[in-house]
Parts: C-alpha cells; structure tokens; sequence
C-alpha cells in the first residue's frame, strides 16, 4: 500500500482510535510511526477490562465523533497497516487548520501515548 490523501465519502466513528472510511476500519496513528509510536484510548464494549475503561472509552468515542463533524478533513493513509486480524490501515486525519486529530485527543487527554512495549492500563489509575 503506498501512503497517500485517502477520499472518503463516509467517515465515522468506530471507538476513541478507529474510524470507517467507507466501511473499510481505519486506525489512527496521532502523528505517530507505525510499530514505534501512536495512540491508544480505551477498548469500548466488551474488550474493556473494567466499566471504568468503558466510560472512558464512550467519552473517547464521543470526542473523536465531534472532531470528526468538521467540514474539510484530510485523510492520510501511511501505507501501513496494523497486526490485528483485520489488518487496518494505520492513518492520520487532518483538520483544516493543520492539527491532526489524534494528536489533538492525545492533548485533550482522551488518548495516551502508544508503543509495542507498554501497554495502558486504564482500570488502575
């Protein structure tokens, strides 16, 4: 896959980190190297470990949901995708004034620094 500006005619919100572009799962990146850095939020649903991860992940979801309303978003594909079984494309969104959108959950404190070597825990703290 080579990275490149994605057209997407639906774009909407799967959790705190995923979006459907046009049905295709998409995980962002926050500006992040793909399998060195990115971001991570809390799993919703069933993959949460405790009903803390769950709210969190509700609020997360809700966030990126509302970023996600702008008008003029670019959609930057990396030409990676991530190790899940979906293989998802790992991207970023950008705003029109620059700012990419995982990144701006990350400041707002709805998303965390992600690596290959730690993991959040979003139960204990």
């Amino acid at each position: 896959m080579i990275a490149g500006l994605i057209i997407c005619a639906s774009l909407t919100v799967v959790d705190g980190d995923t979006v459907k572009c046009d049905g295709q799962n998409m995980r962002l990146l926050g500006e992040g190297v793909p399998f060195v850095s990115g971001i991570d939020t809390p799993e919703i649903g069933s993959h949460a470990k405790c009903m803390k991860e769950r709210k969190l992940a509700l609020i997360a979801k809700g966030r990126l949901k509302e970023l996600l309303a702008e008008k003029g978003l670019r959609v930057v594909i990396s030409g990676a995708v991530d190790k899940t079984p979906t293989h998802r494309p790992l991207i970023n969104i950008y705003r029109t004034n620059g700012e990419e959108i995982g990144k701006k959950l990350l400041t707002e404190g709805f998303a965390r620094s992600w690596s290959p070597k730690r993991r959040n825990d979003w139960c204990d703290e």
